[in-house]
């Protein structure tokens, strides 16, 4: 593969293909003809929710208009105060404890759920052995002027990292992440990840990353990951579907 692919991968994974094929499927999401009609809605909402924050943070609209928006924002958080909470969350919230279920979808990641308007989103793929991945950060991930915040190129860096971690076949949770910023990263500019596996030493996966903006190095980290079980991530997901349920009532 030589360039990001479009949102329509190959088949499912097989049972016999490799581990690394089966993490990549997992990464990109199905074709559009495969997600039900609540996913796609579910996806076109987070999308305009979206544009909806980009737009508020640098926004000049008059008083008026922004009082008859917050008025209808309101009006739309109401409508779902009584929705149960237990069936909102479906797939994983992240690459790193996807475990062996190779139909999970990360629609509501913070860094690259489509569902999750907090999410730029960024794209991940597999390319020679390495992950690749694209984002272009909005206004409102803004830090110093015109680049964005430097805890969120860390952010990003942490799921970029944790995508790379699971090449190795394991499934892992952040042990350290180390992120060194190299020249200000530009918002509203198409940014490419690449990210690698340094080394494996018994639990701990060790892996490296670089952020560019075209030819510019903007920054670069390095991660080291700790292999737990996957009954650990079963009984993390059963924790959480514990509490959304006791949420809703």
């Amino acid at each position: 593969m030589t360039g990001a692919p479009d949102d329509t991968p190959e088949a499912g994974a097989e049972e016999n293909e490799p581990v690394q094929s089966r993490l990549y499927d997992r990464w990109q999401p199905p074709p559009p003809e495969a997600l039900t009609p609540r996913r796609l809605e579910l996806r076109r909402l987070g999308d305009s929710l979206r544009l909806v924050i980009d737009r508020l943070v640098s926004t000049d609209a008059p008083v008026e208009q922004i009082t008859a928006a917050a008025d209808e924002l309101e009006r739309i958080a109401a409508a779902f105060e009584h929705v149960a909470n237990a069936s909102v969350y479906e797939g994983f919230a992240e690459t790193t404890i996807a475990g062996p279920d190779v139909h999970a979808l990360f629609d509501q990641s913070p860094f690259i759920g489509r569902a999750n308007p907090l999410a730029p989103p960024i794209r991940l793929w597999e390319q020679d052995g390495e992950v690749a991945g694209e984002v272009t950060f909005g206004t409102a991930y803004e830090g110093p002027p015109g680049c964005v915040h430097g805890g969120y190129v860390a952010g990003a860096f942490d799921e970029v990292l944790g995508a790379t971690q699971t090449l190795s076949g394991r499934a892992g949770m952040t042990g350290t992440l180390t992120t060194v910023y190299r020249s200000p990263t530009p918002l509203h500019t198409p940014l490419r990840f690449r990210g690698w596996i340094t080394g494996v030493e018994n639990r701990k996966i060790l892996t490296a990353a670089t952020l560019h903006a075209g030819d510019r190095l903007c920054a670069e980290a390095t991660a080291i990951f700790i292999s737990i079980d996957v009954e650990v991530f079963v009984k993390l997901r059963e924790e959480r579907e514990a509490r959304e349920r006791q949420r809703g009532t």
